[in-house]
């Protein structure tokens, strides 16, 4: 099935994911700070920050010690009594170590045998958690507890699993991330494009055959049921085919990647366009590939061209892929009115307090 359908997804990969790769992505890729964390999700997502600032503003409100409003959480899971939704909200926002989140986990599985035939109304707890086991680096604790099926039902949305992915991804427990991508489609809870470049970094991260198959079937299936895949995501399918070989190995797939190169070369490209470029660990790959045979002479001789171009990059695919989003400005515009018109009055401000 997987085989099947290369041909058809090699094509959209030696083309629009090209493009992606060596062009869409540069404009972000390229402002990383050396050393940056390698995550794929943005603050925007995340919003640990955010939920940084409620726990802060939790903390304030609650009269008397932290510990007693947990030894009270605790009596009610042994006592089998009720826990009501805004105390496991206040509890979420409490815990402050591994310790505080193993007795919120245990309050979860008590809420959730309570009412798991009742809907949670607009607010999720799956967020919640999962940014409480971000904020603390407790991806092995988020990642079972969106497995085990006793919690069945109470992840309903993809921004549980895809923060949880997440943080496993950015402690490179890969096969854990695959798991949870898995227990995801088991479950029913629907990609978004965030899940799917993340399930796709995973594979690629991975690099196995069976990795591979994984990502293809995705694609596939993200294709027949017209989800919108990003060029992120392409990108690291196209990658991962390059280090499995399949791609280059397909008939016809070394023609096609040489006009890709070819298509690219700057003499053909308006001077006010930004100018393509190639990873230098993708030129490599295809100069193993030709050597010796019939494209060698070819490859060289567009390779030479965009080498004198410098159309080729130092940056490995993963320092191009696996790059720190930024969180999305705010409109001027928006800026601009918040500075001119008083939050309280809703008058125009003075024209002293906007010259300080």
């Amino acid at each position: 099935m997987a085989l099947r359908g290369l041909n058809a997804c090699a094509r959209i990969i030696l083309t629009d994911a090209s493009r992606a790769a060596t062009g869409a992505l540069q404009s972000d890729c390229f402002k990383c700070q050396h050393g940056a964390k390698r995550h794929l999700l943005s603050e925007d997502v995340v919003k640990l920050q955010d939920f940084q600032q409620k726990k802060l503003a939790v903390a304030h409100r609650v009269s008397g010690s932290k510990g007693y409003y947990f030894d009270t959480v605790h009596q009610k899971i042994e006592k089998n009594v009720l826990i009501l939704k805004d105390e496991l909200k206040m509890l979420l926002h409490l815990c402050e170590s591994a310790e505080d989140v193993i007795i919120a986990r245990n309050a979860i599985y008590s809420y959730h045998k309570e009412n798991r035939n009742m809907p949670f109304g607009e607010f999720k707890f799956g967020p919640l958690f999962m940014r409480l086991c971000y904020e603390l680096g407790l991806e092995e604790l988020a990642a079972t507890t969106l497995t085990d099926p006793a919690l069945k039902g109470f992840f309903p949305d993809s921004t549980s699993f895809n923060i949880a992915i997440d943080i496993l991804f950015i402690k490179q427990c890969f096969e854990s991330g695959l798991e949870v991508v898995g227990e995801m489609k088991k479950q029913g809870v629907p990609f978004n494009k965030d899940t799917f470049t993340l399930a796709f970094a995973t594979c690629y991260k991975l690099n196995t055959s069976k990795a591979y198959d994984i990502c293809l079937t995705l694609l596939e299936e993200g294709q027949t049921k017209g989800n919108i895949i990003p060029r992120h995501a392409y990108c690291f399918a196209t990658a991962l085919a390059l280090k499995q070989v399949l791609i280059l190995a397909m008939k016809g797939s070394m023609k096609e990647a040489i006009a890709t190169l070819t298509a690219a070369q700057v003499s053909k490209t308006p001077v006010f366009v930004k100018k393509t470029e190639f990873s230098q660990e993708v030129v490599n790959e295809l100069r193993k590939k030709s050597a010796g045979g019939l494209w060698e002479g070819r490859v060289e001789r567009v390779v030479r061209r965009l080498e004198e171009a410098g159309q080729i990059t130092k940056q490995t695919l993963d320092e191009i892929l696996c790059h720190t989003p930024s969180r999305k400005a705010r409109p001027l515009g928006i800026l601009e009115q918040e500075r001119k018109i008083s939050r309280r009055t809703f008058k125009p401000l003075q024209s002293a307090l906007l010259l300080e």
